[in-house]
């Protein structure tokens, strides 16, 4: 589902192209997503290629497909924050193969978010997503909780004032996550309540599942099996996908690292 184009990848019946293009990504079919965006104009180009590195980090494959998408959005980029932006997503994916040990890549990243930190404005919606990505090699590159709690909440307070429910769907998880390491479970629960709560809001199909799971860790054992059988229900129906949360939800398998989790693509 993740890396085939099918018969999906046309919109339906009054069904607008960005509603199309959402439709197949929430649903993990990132390159029919990606392949509905034929213009040339730099929005198109990075779109495309913000799906295609989403692609990677969800399943662990397409990498060369992003790095040939990413190039062609830098070169169509013309304004100061087009760049900015295509500068984000070579920094988140960078992070990502570092993440999965594909290569390590944390300098480029690093470098890369620098960049984009440098040319998009603040206080507008790529800012936020910029602080959000900040926040995630803080956390799971750098061991730095301090650091990517502030800018959590600062992509938390961007994806408020610009209403963006996908994004705080992550900031949520991912200040509750902060919240459990320091042992406070009731602000983690609620947290990843919310977090939860937004995803099956927006019908975020390929988030649903890693939102059930980290629920689970502050449930108790009864509810917290019901929840982890109906993420195992999502995983399959995905077909496997997140590939990094088969080890939390099928049995037998090893323990898994903390979810990579991604961020909104489209932005």
């Amino acid at each position: 589902m993740s890396g085939t184009t099918t018969n999906t990848a046309t919109p339906a019946e009054g069904e607008s192209l960005q509603e199309a293009v959402w439709r197949l990504r929430s649903r993990a079919c990132w390159a029919d997503a990606a392949a509905l965006l034929t213009g040339d104009d730099p929005e198109d180009a990075l779109q495309r290629a913000a799906l295609l590195v989403e692609r990677c980090l969800y399943t662990e494959q397409g990498w060369e497909d992003a790095e040939d998408a990413l190039r062609t959005a830098e070169a169509a980029a013309r304004t100061p924050e087009e760049r900015g932006a295509a500068a984000c997503e070579r920094g988140f994916l960078a992070y990502a193969a570092t993440l999965h040990g594909v290569r390590d890549r944390a300098d480029e990243a690093r470098a890369a978010l620098g960049r984009a930190a440098a040319l998009i404005p603040p206080a507008t919606p790529r800012r936020a997503l910029l602080d959000f990505r900040r926040g995630l090699v803080a956390q799971n590159l750098a061991n730095a909780p301090q650091a990517a709690r502030a800018a959590y909440r600062r992509a938390h307070a961007g994806a408020t004032a610009h209403p963006d429910p996908l994004l705080l769907s992550f900031t949520w998880r991912h200040l509750a996550t902060l919240a459990l390491r320091d042992g406070d479970v009731a602000e983690a629960r609620h947290g990843f309540a919310e977090s939860l709560r937004l995803r099956e809001e927006i019908g975020y199909l390929v988030g649903t599942a890693p939102a059930l799971v980290s629920l689970a860790t502050t449930e108790p054992e009864s509810r917290a099996r019901r929840l982890r059988a109906e993420a195992r229900r999502l995983h399959r129906l995905l077909g496997g996908v997140p590939t990094w949360l088969s080890a939390q939800v099928e049995p037998g398998e090893t323990e898994a690292p903390d979810e990579p989790v991604a961020t909104d693509g489209a932005a």
